[in-house]
């Protein structure tokens, strides 16, 4: 977990990890120790004030995540049931 300044500075240390790491929201949340909801309006709302042009750049990763984040969901399943249907056996 990584100390970060609750400033104006965290929403760039936050969208800067997202585009380093091509992170989710919730990995980002994870790794700095904070809520998702925190997260999400760092770098939705407030680094649009702070630094426009790191914005456009998170928000492009950010919709990338939310139009994929349904097949990461199917996928979660699949290896909750196929984990399941092993310990059966």
């Amino acid at each position: 977990m990584t100390e970060i300044p609750k400033d104006r500075e965290r929403p760039v240390i936050l969208g800067e990890y997202i585009i380093e790491h091509k992170a989710t929201v919730r990995q980002t949340a994870r790794q700095f120790g904070i809520s998702k909801s925190t997260v999400h309006k760092d770098v939705s709302e407030r680094l649009k004030t702070v630094k426009p042009s790191l914005y456009k750049e998170v928000k492009v990763i950010l919709d990338i995540n939310k139009q994929e984040r349904h097949i990461r969901g199917g996928e979660a399943t699949k290896r909750k049931y196929e984990l399941a249907g092993s310990r059966e056996r």
